[in-house]
């Protein structure tokens, strides 16, 4: 039986102490993304089934064993969406922004995913994405331009022992050269690998590059490489992207193993990984996909982009001891003693929140001295004492916490002070 009061499993609260966190991250991105020109889009968290099954792939890992996928009540086929992208490209159809003058420059924060795998830290059935997108340009400027992006959301945030690695899987001219020059290969060690291989070989060999079971890896290592098969077209775009990225300042390594888990990629993949001991994994993943727009149902369209899992980024984060700075609860906090000395402090209180004062107050009917107590826990900067006495006098003894300091204020001359901020 379900414990009511536990989260199901791989799914994690974020609390009012590590939202902070969060929100730190999600604004460095939202100010990197303007500098680069990228604009917002929100997507729903389900989608058709068939949306997935046509642009993730029938054949992929997260279709065949990771989407939750059910029947809603009118009887329709619907599934939490796996990933970002397949959503922004049925949105970029559904609302014709492929009319309007392209590129198209997008990004969506805070995008919840859904898997079905086992929970591994920084790795939940429930997680969440950073991704960006661009739509209408098939120049490798572009590429170069997201990774140059998502490298400086990581030296925003200081997060440093990065390595980029890239590789070129082709498209559908050269691909189907290179899809029988592996097969060629790894048929002789097919009866020796693990089942997932030997479905993947005639399903999408490419996949057999990426095993993790060591044995099949290292028979992968001696894998004929794609960039040896790539079309004229292929490989202009994949010296032009290395040329552009050496232009930039960026390092970056050819990794022909890197084909990323999503059936709808062509030319350009890369992964940014930690180095970092204790962090080390894929930080970042994405590529170029070329055909997607027009398999779903839309226009031929260039496309391009990236997905940053956001939880596996603050564990990297954590583990780098890379400190976010700690946002302050409240400016100032009203002690209180009476009613009418309440209803007064009350009154200031919303006042003051109106100037963008961070302003709180006793709820809890607490003592004078337990109020004290609490604004100090909330990290109050001053303390303003409202009793009987005060309100008689038409006074508020303000108390500078940091410094222990105290003094008493006409009721008029704190209000000034407090709104302009010269406690």
């Amino acid at each position: 039986m379900a414990i009511i009061t536990n989260a199901p499993k791989g799914t994690k609260d974020v609390t009012p102490g590590e939202s902070y966190k969060w929100h730190y991250i999600e604004d460095t991105m939202r100010e990197v993304c303007a500098e680069y020109g990228f604009r917002e889009i929100r997507t729903p968290v389900f989608e058709h089934t068939e949306l997935f099954l046509r642009g993730v792939g029938d054949s992929t890992d997260i279709v065949q064993k990771e989407m939750y996928t059910f029947t809603d009540k009118g009887n329709r086929s619907v599934t939490l969406k796996p990933e970002g992208t397949a959503g922004a490209v049925r949105a970029f159809i559904e609302n014709k922004v492929y009319a309007e003058a392209q590129p198209t420059k997008m990004y969506y924060l805070y995008c919840p995913v859904f898997r079905y795998e086992r929970p591994q830290a920084g790795r939940l059935r429930e997680h969440h994405q950073f991704g960006v997108e661009v739509f209408g340009a098939p120049a490798a400027t572009a590429d170069a331009e997201i990774i140059s992006l998502a490298l400086r959301v990581f030296e925003k945030l200081g997060v440093r022992d990065l390595a980029l690695n890239i590789n070129s899987i082709g498209c559908q001219k050269c691909r189907p050269a290179y899809t029988e020059r592996l097969k060629e290969y790894f048929r002789p060690h097919l009866s020796e690998m693990c089942e997932d291989c030997r479905r993947r070989f005639d399903m999408n060999p490419l996949r057999l590059l990426d095993c993790k079971v060591p044995h099949d890896a290292e028979i992968a290592a001696g894998a004929p490489a794609m960039f040896e098969c790539l079309c004229e077209d292929c490989a202009a775009h994949f010296k032009t992207l290395q040329e552009m990225l050496t232009a930039l300042g960026i390092e970056y390594k050819i990794n022909p193993h890197i084909v990323r888990g999503l059936d709808y990629y062509t030319k350009t993949v890369f992964e940014i990984v930690s180095t970092h001991a204790g962090s080390q994994g894929t930080v970042c993943g994405g590529g170029r996909y070329d055909r997607l727009v027009e398999e779903i149902g839309g226009p031929a369209m260039a496309g391009v982009g990236f997905g940053m899992g956001m939880e596996r980024l603050l564990l990297v984060m954590e583990n780098q001891g890379v400190a976010v700075p700690e946002p302050s609860v409240c400016d100032l906090f009203f002690c209180t003693y009476g009613e009418e000395a309440r209803a007064k402090a009350f009154e200031f209180c919303n006042v003051l929140r109106r100037e963008g004062i961070k302003a709180d107050i006793d709820h809890c009917g607490r003592s004078m001295k337990a109020q004290f107590k609490f604004a100090d826990k909330l990290g109050a900067k001053f303390v303003a004492v409202i009793g009987g006495d005060e309100l008689e006098a038409g006074v508020v003894k303000l108390r500078n916490m940091a410094k222990s300091t105290e003094e008493t204020l006409p009721m008029g001359e704190f209000y000034e002070r407090a709104r302009q901020r010269k406690l």
